[in-house]
């Protein structure tokens, strides 16, 4: 019995699940369709072109070596683009689809949440793009959705700005509050809470001020490091925190920072906050930033108003935080609207100029020799050792170490090749670039001391640029 293109091109998917990283495979081979099969050939229809020309480098051969088990004989797999794209009418982008209204928790189901509408109903668990960057913290938050007060309490969410940590904090409300309406919800920022601290001091109102915190079931704080060197807040959330958490009452808090590196935050407040789970969310790496916009074209119904190609420029070059990337997808549809023209790469790298490195998108080549120069004195500085000694053959873990971080960042931000890398630092082959790419990404996943040792190198090349 002969296979159908969709049963091999399924059988040849379902190895490469095995082999390869679920990002990569959601990313690069999903996105595939089974268009003929022939005997020995398979021909499978891409988005377009740019995922042709970049599964045919990556992802082909590899494929192909994976037939002779899953389909009983080897195959040629051909790429080509698919023709048939339905496109939304640019001029209607920002007005709601039908079915796309946003869902509202009815107020008669909340009659005790008295700040619940402060929730964005678009920050849900199943809005929420998991990658390696912030897998861990994610898995706690679901975990604290399904007990709260009893698994990860307090849970603590730490990363820079833009990343993710307020919507996984809502999302937990959101879920608790679905399965629970009654739910008794307090989201605030570190900020409010300062000011009706003042206030109720004011009024002579404490006593109101500590009922109301008190008797919430589930606290959410964000932006909690701004707590340091406030003394009154400081006395007025621990004696908030300790009753709460008596109680068996969820605490959820996020910072840029670990609780240990708050600026004049009080010893005592610094270890209950570790007290639960303490989870950090880093920056995504290319997959997790295409896979983020996807999802955010999926939902606002533009998949097939934005090509792949427009996404994948957008996710290679605005790397700084999922803010940013969200931001770039509004203002490239609304420069499209303005100018009535069609979401194109060309038109991405117009609208987005400013966000760009270059004006193709890229560093030009001598401002990626002297960005590499940069990268390489600043990791230099940051181990102690020499930028000769990086560019040396030699192997040293003091300098091997350092020498895999500069080869990531260089990789990271310049987007170099791997033989330029190579090249760069004593003329490696591309084996050990990868090795070196892939042990960093490890290491960081493993010591939040080494991912914020290469986060602040990482800062200050870019703020030098």
């Amino acid at each position: 019995m002969s296979l159908s293109a969709a049963d091999a091109w399924s059988r040849l998917l379902d190895r490469a699940r095995t082999e390869l990283s679920d990002h990569i495979v959601e990313t690069w081979l999903a996105p595939l369709q089974a268009a003929e099969f022939a005997g020995d050939a398979l021909v499978l229809n891409a988005p377009d072109q740019f995922s042709v020309e970049w599964n045919e480098r990556r992802h082909t051969a590899l494929l192909e070596s994976f037939a002779p088990v899953a389909l009983g004989h080897p195959i040629k797999i051909s790429l080509r683009v698919q023709q048939e794209r339905l496109q939304r009418s640019q001029m209607d982008l920002f007005v709601p689809q039908k079915g796309q209204e946003q869902s509202t928790i009815e107020p008669e189901k909340q009659p005790n949440n008295v700040t619940l509408s402060s929730l964005n109903d678009r920050y849900t668990f199943e809005t929420f793009v998991i990658g390696k960057s912030n897998d861990l913290a994610a898995a706690a938050a679901m975990a604290v959705s399904q007990a709260p007060g009893k698994t990860y309490n307090p849970l603590f969410f730490y990363g820079p700005t833009g990343l993710g940590k307020t919507h996984l904090m809502q999302a937990i409300a959101q879920e608790i509050v679905r399965k629970n309406p009654q739910t008794r919800v307090t989201y605030i920022t570190t900020e409010q809470f300062t000011n009706d601290v003042i206030t109720s001091i004011g009024k002579g109102a404490m006593h109101d001020f500590r009922r109301r915190y008190r008797e919430t079931d589930l606290f959410l704080v964000d932006d909690v490091h701004f707590i340091g060197g406030k003394n009154s807040t400081q006395e007025e959330f621990f004696h908030t925190f300790n009753a709460l958490y008596e109680a068996g009452r969820q605490i959820v808090l996020t910072s840029d920072r670990p609780p240990s590196e708050i600026s004049k935050l009080e010893a005592r407040l610094a270890s209950r906050f570790a007290w639960g789970m303490v989870a950090d969310i880093g920056q995504p790496d290319l997959e997790h930033r295409i896979a983020i916009l996807r999802r955010k074209a999926q939902m606002d119904h533009l998949e097939h108003t934005i090509p792949d190609d427009v996404l994948h420029f957008i996710a290679d070059h605005v790397q700084s935080n999922v803010r940013e990337l969200e931001g770039s997808i509004i203002k490239l549809l609304a420069y499209a609207s303005l100018k009535h023209r069609v979401v194109t790469v060309d038109l991405a790298r117009e609208a987005l100029r400013d966000k760009l490195r270059s004006s193709d998108g890229t560093p030009v080549r001598a401002e990626r020799q002297d960005r590499m120069g940069t990268i390489q004195q600043r990791v230099a500085a940051e181990w102690g050792v020499t930028v000769e000694g990086l560019q040396s053959k030699t192997r040293t873990k003091t300098l091997t170490i350092p020498r895999q971080v500069a080869m990531y960042l260089a990789r990271e931000i310049l987007g170099l090749q791997l033989v330029e890398i190579g090249q760069a630092f004593g003329g490696r082959d591309h084996s050990t670039v990868i090795h070196s790419l892939e042990r960093v990404a490890e290491t960081m996943k493993e010591s939040a001391e080494f991912r914020g040792r290469v986060e602040r190198v990482r800062e200050t090349v870019r703020h030098s640029a």
